[in-house]
């Protein structure tokens, strides 16, 4: 069991690039471990830190006018390689949510398996939340999942997103893939019964 996402509001970490892809979120020298365990540290890994392991103050994750639990990204976010490191790192880092005008597909879906909400929004939406984030770091985001729903806490405005039903219904509740099994055992041995007539 994971925790429950309902609505959150938080502020915005704005990374305005577009294209970017698995092994900018997580370089390739990181992907022998095994276990999700400190991938969050080495998120945008060479974006953040110069070779001697020194954080650049330029890289948005090191300014700290920027915090908070949902990355605003660029169209095309999480293209390149199939690999779920890249969601452990995200994930790991803290976020939520992110918001996008366009996630690959396979991205997307590691990102729903490791409790991080991808949202899809219009170009436009995405650039007016850019813009508001830059007038005021402290701009906030509320997510209403249940009611599918993104607001532009700055200035009202909100759009739909879509979500795959089963993956809604897993993060509203906190399951993972096994815990959903588990919450629907009743059913599944009522149904194995009627079959065994």
């Amino acid at each position: 069991m994971t925790d429950k996402f309902k609505t959150l509001t938080s502020t915005c970490i704005p990374l305005p690039m577009e294209n970017v892809d698995t092994d900018q979120i997580i370089p390739a020298r990181f992907l022998k471990a095994t276990t999700r365990e400190g991938f969050g540290d080495n998120l945008f890994r060479d974006w953040r830190y110069d070779k001697e392991g020194n954080p650049i103050p330029g890289f948005v994750l090191n300014d700290p006018t920027y915090s908070g639990t949902v990355l605003v990204a660029g169209k095309n976010f999480g293209s390149g390689s199939s690999r779920e490191h890249a969601a452990w790192a995200v994930a790991g880092y803290g976020f939520k949510v992110v918001v996008s005008s366009f996630f690959a597909d396979i991205f997307k879906n590691n990102a729903l398996n490791n409790c991080v909400l991808p949202v899809v929004v219009s170009e436009n939406f995405l650039s007016d939340l850019f813009g508001a984030i830059a007038s005021d770091p402290k701009t906030t985001v509320t997510v209403d999942l249940e009611n599918q729903l993104i607001t532009n806490n700055y200035n009202g405005s909100q759009e739909s997103f879509e979500i795959n039903p089963y993956k809604k219904d897993c993060l509203l509740n906190g399951y993972d893939d096994i815990d959903y099994l588990l919450s629907r055992k009743d059913r599944i041995e009522a149904w194995e019964k009627s079959q065994n007539r």
